[in-house]
């Protein structure tokens, strides 16, 4: 399914899947694959859900 754009009803679906599985500590990679996705366009889909991205290598989150 990777290159056909996702709108609607279907992109929010697929936004909230993306973002269950990487707040239940799925890399964005991981993610990608089992929604048969890109890392660009997961990466994608996650900002645009909100989800504030772990920095990589697996660190958590950066605290000011």
């Amino acid at each position: 399914m990777t290159g056909i754009p996702t709108t609607g009803i279907a992109r929010i679906q697929l936004r909230q899947r993306a973002a269950d599985l990487y707040l239940g500590g799925c890399t964005i990679q991981s993610v990608a694959r089992q929604i048969g996705r890109s890392y660009g366009c997961t990466r994608t889909l996650l900002l645009e859900a909100g989800v504030r991205l772990r920095k990589p290598g697996g660190g958590g989150w950066r605290t000011p």
